[in-house]
């Protein structure tokens, strides 16, 4: 492929989704990540996109929300590995609340295996996923279908969970910033998750590494309510991501980082390949977090109480 088919593709993947990861870039146009970045950097020059921790987005600042069929098909190694790490701290017979997104979905589908469960979602696709499970009850919100990404919203949605009380709360994003916290392009949405947050005693974030660094219109979750991030283990070369992981983990949020799935494409099966690391238990309970609630995470990198090793790591990682 010519650098100027190369960059048309790219261009067209950028308008499609609003905002694409450089391996992904690499994946579809088959080649390097290295050609992929010289490329985008030339379409920065022109004005037609703009460079972020990893990735491309649309020009202008915040990037706008992506459809469903595009969303499903971004970063699908990396959701595989987050929504496998995020399955392990949830119990038998726990009342979770699982918000609306590709990453949730995934995590909805090992979800099935854990008995006793009860979920409650605002999504469409999160309720198929367990639709067929054994002993996993299933409460749907009410709310206004939005087809874009199959979940209820509206006050439908927002008073249905008035007077709810569970565990933890399992919601993703737009975009992820230690300043503003969680976010999401549409106000709907964020609106429904903010009332999704007040159902729990624990919030868990899952965002791939793309959305590190990335702020969009709405603020879901404030920084201050998040209690854990399940994240992907950004590139070397992403020395954004890495910056944003340390001071989210400085606010007091604990990570843990995921291993990348090879050639992960979603489903039930468990990936292959690099699996996630074993460490270090997680840090003790935070910001109204019941102790002994849940488990600890079985497999994960946490930074902030980082041993010298991780630390040698995540300073080798900015270097780079």
């Amino acid at each position: 492929m010519f650098a100027a088919e190369r960059r048309q593709l790219i261009l067209e993947m950028v308008r499609a989704n609003g905002a694409v990861s450089l391996r992904e870039l690499a994946r579809v146009v088959q080649t390097s990540e290295v050609t992929v970045r010289r490329d985008v950097r030339a379409l920065e020059a022109e004005g037609l996109l703009d460079r972020r921790h990893g990735g491309a987005v649309l020009p202008g600042g915040f990037t706008r929300e992506s459809g469903f069929p595009q969303k499903s098909h971004l970063a699908t190694a990396e959701k595989t590995a987050i929504a496998d790490l995020a399955a392990g701290l949830v119990e038998e017979g726990e009342a979770i609340v699982v918000g609306a997104g590709t990453t949730t979905q995934e995590l909805a589908r090992r979800l099935a295996r854990v008995p006793g469960l009860t979920v409650v979602t605002n999504s469409l696709l999160v309720a198929q996923a367990l639709a067929h499970a054994n002993r996993v009850e299933v409460v749907m919100t009410g709310g206004t279908l939005r087809g874009s990404n199959y979940a209820l919203v509206g006050s439908g949605a927002e008073q249905s969970l008035q007077g709810l009380r569970v565990s933890r709360a399992f919601l993703s994003g737009s975009g992820l910033t230690a300043e503003r916290g969680l976010s999401t392009s549409n106000m709907l949405s964020a609106s429904v998750d903010r009332a999704l947050v007040q159902a729990a005693a624990e919030v868990v974030v899952l965002a791939d590494h793309t959305k590190l660094g990335t702020d969009t219109m709405f603020q879901t979750v404030p920084t201050d309510l998040i209690t854990r991030l399940v994240t992907d283990e950004p590139p070397a070369h992403d020395d954004r991501a890495v910056t944003e992981l340390q001071a989210l983990a400085d606010q007091g949020v604990q990570i843990a980082v995921a291993g990348q799935a090879a050639g992960g494409t979603g489903g039930d099966a468990v990936p292959t390949g690099r699996q996630p690391r074993r460490d270090m238990p997680l840090p003790g309970p935070r910001r109204g977090q019941v102790p002994g609630a849940g488990p600890q995470l079985r497999s994960a990198t946490v930074l902030g109480e980082q041993s010298p090793g991780e630390r040698a790591r995540v300073a080798d990682l900015r270097r780079r």
